[in-house]
């Protein structure tokens, strides 16, 4: 890289290290550090959770997949206005009427510990590979530009995020996410006019070649439940999205910092449609970067390989574009990962802040304990991810790894809020048993397979696990449920 790149991003990277821990003194409560004190307005939350939505995983993954094969993970986006309407409807009020920094005080409150505990387990779970994933993909583009082992990499890079995620609380995680989605978005847009003016014949050729081989294309629309056709993956992002805004604390955290009922409600609603236009310029940037190395771009060796798409757009960057601009793509990149890794970090802290210290340790919150324990929480969320980062070093497409991942670590807790949420009749003990239907069908779909090595021989995509495993889990329990209210008012009687 040139001086002036390594200095662009080098500022942006410091600015917003030092940015973020300058609300170190605003933080000197639980309440601070987790919620902001409720006075966030609605355009920053929208940013945040538009910014958690666009992590380095779609800004290289998704580059990355339309470049090797086509638009079939754009079909995942277009599921977020079914979720978003849902959201705004009822999830938003249902967490604003509860009011705890925990997504998962209301499955307390309707089945008992036991389902707190299960459900804020698999939200760590998932939150120590997502962040583990994002480190990867940055440390990628780190690798691609100056050649510094990926493991060292992930190292600092971690440290970096956790320092100011530690020192800032929420107020330094939305407020950055603010300023990192406006800096991602602006990188996109220009590295999309860049390539359309190196293409010969601009927009003529993208459509041709495009067309011709298929880049276009969402996906076969046929029923095989084994391949990731239109359908299983529109399935399994409807699936996936309810999570999101209906169970994952990074996302419930926000409904709760926002300053009022109908500032929280507009946040979920555009934060999420937000992520649909960008998420077709990732994907129109993959087909981009396929129609310019076809076209008369040269492409480097090691990326001749399909293994290797998750680098080409870090490769693009580093060699095409002029001196400057490939800083503030790099410093785009970071933008997208950092704010996912932020979040990541502040929401973990705050489900093992609340619903394990103070749920079972220190029911008195003593001010100066709580803020240990807080800071403590974040790092463990961070050593964890880094290792699972170090992990990840050679896999084939960092976009399948994760939703593979997050498909098999939900654990089908979807299908335990929606019971609670939307029936009346579930009772413990049926939720209870739904529960352990739902964890013994992941492990049927997705565990034996692996130990057994016929993984790739499965019936059934391995996205749609998550689907299976919520609809087992609400089935299952409202089933039980009502076979117990039956037998109890028989007994009654």
């Amino acid at each position: 890289m040139n001086w002036l790149d390594l200095l662009v991003f080098f500022v942006y990277l410091g600015g917003i290290t030092l940015f973020g821990a300058s609300f170190f003194k605003q933080n000197k409560s639980s309440e601070a550090y987790t919620v902001g004190r409720h006075k966030f307005p609605a355009w920053a939350v929208t940013m945040s959770i538009f910014a958690t939505f666009v992590s380095s995983i779609s800004y290289l993954a998704l580059p990355g997949n339309a470049y090797q094969t086509n638009w079939n993970a754009f079909v995942f986006s277009l599921s977020l206005p079914i979720a978003a309407f849902i959201a705004v409807k009822y999830f938003v009020p249902l967490y604003r009427k509860v009011n705890s920094p925990s997504a998962y005080t209301f499955l307390e409150e309707r089945f008992g510990v036991w389902a707190r505990v299960y459900v804020s387990a698999c939200y760590l779970l998932t939150q120590v590979m997502r962040v583990g994933t994002i480190l990867y993909l940055l440390a990628i583009t780190i690798n691609a530009i100056t050649g510094w082992s990926i493991p060292v990499v992930i190292l600092i890079t971690g440290i970096t995020v956790l320092i100011y995620s530690i020192m800032g609380g929420i107020q330094a995680v939305i407020w950055t996410d603010a300023i990192q989605g406006i800096v991602l978005i602006g990188g996109a847009v220009v590295c999309t006019v860049y390539l359309l003016y190196l293409i010969p014949g601009g927009m003529e050729t993208v459509m041709d070649v495009g067309t011709r081989e298929g880049k276009f294309s969402l996906g076969s629309f046929g029923l095989q439940l084994d391949e990731s056709t239109f359908w299983v993956v529109l399935v399994y992002g409807i699936f996936i999205n309810l999570q999101n805004y209906g169970i994952d604390q990074n996302y419930v955290q926000r409904y709760i910092a926002s300053s009022s009922d109908e500032e929280a409600g507009k946040s979920a609603l555009w934060g999420g449609l937000l992520y649909i236009p960008v998420s077709l310029l990732f994907m129109f940037l993959g087909t981009l970067l396929f129609v310019y190395y076809q076209s008369g771009g040269e492409l480097a060796p090691d990326l001749q390989s399909l293994d290797e798409a998750d680098k080409v757009f870090p490769y693009f960057i580093v060699n095409e574009l002029p001196v400057g601009i490939t800083g503030l793509l790099v410093a785009s990149i970071f933008a997208a990962g950092m704010s996912t890794v932020s979040t990541s970090f502040n929401s973990g802290a705050t489900v093992i802040y609340t619903d394990y210290y103070l749920r079972f340790f220190n029911k008195r919150n003593g001010a100066d304990r709580s803020m240990r324990v807080l800071y403590l929480a974040s790092g463990i969320i961070g050593i964890l991810g880094v290792l699972v980062g170090l992990a990840m070093i050679n896999v084939k497409s960092a976009l399948d790894v994760w939703w593979k991942l997050a498909s098999v670590f939900s654990g089908g807790m979807l299908g335990l809020f929606l019971l609670g949420a939307f029936t009346q009749r579930a009772e413990r003990k049926g939720a209870l048993i739904g529960v352990l239907a739902g964890i013994a069908i992941i492990i049927w779909l997705s565990v034996i397979p692996y130990i057994m090595g016929t993984s790739d021989d499965a019936a059934l995509h391995s996205y749609l696990t998550i689907v299976i495993a919520t609809a087992v889990i609400f089935l299952v329990g409202f089933v039980i449920s009502s076979i117990i209210g039956k037998n109890s008012k028989a007994h009654l009687q």
